[in-house]
């Protein structure tokens, strides 16, 4: 096989990767019934003028499975980080102590897990079509290369191949993460 089409099946393959991690990323954000620090990972506090990453200003840990921790570094930012959480429109209530921020997470009601199963098989949906996407432009890359018609079909069996196995990925994860959405 010539030097470009193991080049178009490289780059294929690692923006087929990099789709997965995209899933993988957002399949964190979605709660799955015990608390976790990811779960306010997007959440961005006021610090001095700047906005910063909830990570940057303080130590976010779990005190149980349903209580979230918030301990600042400075203590005159746990008005800015409540302020902050609720801002984010997380669907949490954050108090502080006078020490630290404590987030209950509630537990899930089946309605929200049906809710959540579904954001989940959608975020799935989306890495499906990227991929499936990614596929069509190595497809139409091959077809433009100067190789052998037998050298531009075995490229096309192995981006299939690729297409086939990073699908069957996601349908596995997608599979862990919604028994993880509904386990009560």
């Amino acid at each position: 096989m010539n030097e470009e089409l193991v080049f178009i099946i490289d780059s294929t393959k690692e923006s087929m990767q990099s789709a997965i991690t995209h899933l993988e990323k957002e399949f964190r954000n979605i709660r799955a019934g015990k608390a976790s620090p990811a779960m306010i990972g997007s959440v961005t506090v006021d610090y001095y003028g700047s906005q910063v990453p909830l990570t940057q200003v303080a130590n976010v840990g779990t005190m149980d499975a349903h209580t979230i921790t918030v301990q600042p570094w400075e203590k005159h930012m746990l008005h800015e980080i409540e302020k902050a959480i609720m801002n984010a429109n997380l669907g949490f209530n954050p108090m502080n102590n006078g020490e630290i921020v404590i987030i209950n997470v509630p537990v899930l009601t089946e309605e929200r897990r049906m809710e959540l199963s579904k954001q989940a098989k959608a975020e799935a949906e989306t890495a499906k079509v990227s991929i499936r996407n990614d596929r069509r432009e190595a497809m139409n890359e091959i077809k433009k290369d100067e190789a052998s018609d037998d050298m531009k079909a075995n490229a096309e069996i192995d981006i299939q191949k690729l297409t086939d196995k990073f699908s069957a990925e996601i349908d596995e994860q997608y599979k862990i993460k919604d028994a993880e959405i509904m386990k009560v």
